[in-house]
């Protein structure tokens, strides 16, 4: 008996050797690639693994890599902090998408929180079984749930598109990764019914197996594509190029000729209880005859977006402001538990030193430079670097941290934190801070001061939360280059979703 058991905990060891090895080679994977995310060519660098700034390695984020990159768009993915003891990181996204393109309908076994950077789009995901449409421009945010097959339009004239997203990957097949799966595609990308027996599939379209050859093996430009080929005169249109340019019914019929769907097999399933289907997500692509969404551009019932410029800060005052929301703001936050924020300092000033006692902070500098400090449990330095615009940066629960802007100008910084909670921060210098609250005999003793002398430094700060700090802010030299211990390779147009 005791040999069977034996052998037992001898499996269960290699097994967790195994899943160790599994995990390793996913995070090697990775390499460690510059973290900028609108940096082109952010792949490579020199060789070398000094010259970080201190703390650099640990709480600014530099591994990435393009998932996705065609002619028509890239998305680069930064990877989130996550090690064997710490399951389901955050990533952030960043998506760039030129004029009149379409990342091609998909959904992903992680979720997503959308933050429409610059320019405008149109968005469209399956919610309780029904297609939702929302128009989106700069400063809008929208959820999109794991699972959920969703596309999503550039609709700017002449703009690029870009999109800050959190990649929520809790739900997802693997440590630490998320998994593309097109619904629509041809020969590149794969759709997921590719991979079925052509005669299921013929049988389930109620098709012929020509024209089900028809429909996956005509598109070929990747999963961001052009809705019409540029640089030509007229443009020629591509399979896509109906989402804007057709007539509602004109829409309609183009659906019938690309799927070959009957007219009556059409009715029956307007009249029957709306359920989801690969048929049915075409067919509400193109657009049923009748208006197309209200005044807003909205199309079916879902959440809408929530536009975080719109909203007047939480707080402000002559050196900045910030704003935070939680699941009370916009309540699709709560699915993922997650808040976003957003602050702006004015040139040389700073966001007092504090503590976020309920959540992990990512950040994304959208503009301007500054430096970060973050203090170790200890009471020890545990990075004070300079970033800039595109870096990503995260602050653990629990430590003190400070953000101080350059002298040569403002410094916006957009973010997540892991709670859909209000975070209330602490805040650990300037009027009202936590020391100032809790001054007494026993904090003064603790100082090893007198109450007077105690209540004389803590009085200096009359500001609170941004305060001045011109003596200590950065004075905007440009930024030394990023050494990288390791250069990747630049991945062209693979797709590279399950790393």
């Amino acid at each position: 008996m005791w040999k069977i058991k034996a052998l037992f905990v001898l499996a269960l060891l290699v097994c967790f050797s195994l899943a160790a090895t599994a995990v390793a080679y996913e995070e090697e994977e990775w390499g460690e690639g510059g973290g900028r995310g609108w940096e082109e060519g952010g792949e490579g660098g020199e060789e070398g693994g000094s010259g970080r700034r201190e703390g650099e390695d640990w709480f600014v984020l530099q591994d990435s890599k393009n998932v996705v990159k065609t002619d028509a768009g890239v998305m680069k993915v930064v990877k989130g902090f996550g090690g064997r003891i710490m399951k389901s990181p955050m990533h952030i996204g960043f998506i760039t998408m030129e004029p009149r393109s379409l990342f091609v309908p998909q959904y992903l076994d992680s979720s997503l929180i959308l933050f429409i950077r610059r320019g405008e789009a149109r968005v469209g995901n399956i919610y309780k079984d029904e297609l939702v449409e929302r128009s989106l421009k700069m400063g809008d945010i929208y959820r999109i749930g794991a699972g959920s097959a969703f596309y999503l339009i550039n609709t700017g004239e002449g703009q690029r598109l870009h999109v800050v997203c959190s990649i929520d990957t809790s739900e997802s097949l693997g440590w630490h990764a998320f998994q593309s799966f097109y619904v629509a595609g041809g020969t590149y990308p794969r759709s997921v019914l590719s991979g079925f027996d052509p005669l299921t599939l013929s049988t389930a379209f109620n098709v012929s197996e020509g024209e089900l050859s028809e429909l996956l093996t005509g598109q070929n430009k990747g999963p961001i594509v052009y809705l019409s080929e540029p640089h030509s005169e007229p443009h020629s249109p591509s399979m896509w190029s109906n989402f804007l340019d057709m007539e509602q019914d004109e829409k309609l019929a183009h659906m019938k000729r690309v799927v070959r769907i009957r007219g009556g097999d059409f009715e029956q399933e307007e009249e029957a209880k709306p359920t989801w289907s690969f048929r049915k997500l075409l067919i509400s692509m193109f657009g049923k005859a009748g208006k197309r969404g209200d005044k807003r551009g909205r199309v079916g019932k879902g959440p809408d977006s929530y536009n975080i410029y719109d909203r007047k800060p939480d707080y402000k005052n002559d050196y900045g402001w910030s704003i935070a929301l939680d699941e009370s703001d916009y309540s699709p936050l709560k699915h993922d538990d997650f808040g976003v924020y957003l602050v702006n300092l004015t040139a040389g000033s700073m966001m007092a030193p504090h503590v976020n006692p309920r959540a992990t902070e990512y950040g994304i500098v959208l503009r301007g430079a500054g430096t970060i400090q973050i203090v170790y449990p200890n009471g020890t330095l545990a990075m004070n670097a300079k970033v800039t615009e595109g870096d990503v940066f995260w602050i653990p629960r629990y430590f003190p941290f400070c953000q101080i802007a350059s002298r040569t100008g403002p410094f916006e910084f957009f973010g997540f934190t892991t709670s859909a909670r209000d975070n209330r921060p602490q805040f650990l210098a300037g009027a009202n801070s936590l020391l100032d609250t809790m001054r007494g005999p026993e904090f003064a003793a603790a100082f090893g001061l007198s109450e007077d002398r105690l209540k004389e430094i803590l009085g200096a700060q009359k500001e609170s939360v941004i305060l001045p700090s011109a003596a200590v802010a950065p004075p905007g030299e440009k930024a030394a280059p990023k050494l990288m211990a390791k250069v990747i390779d630049t991945y062209g147009n693979d797709i590279v979703m399950g790393f």
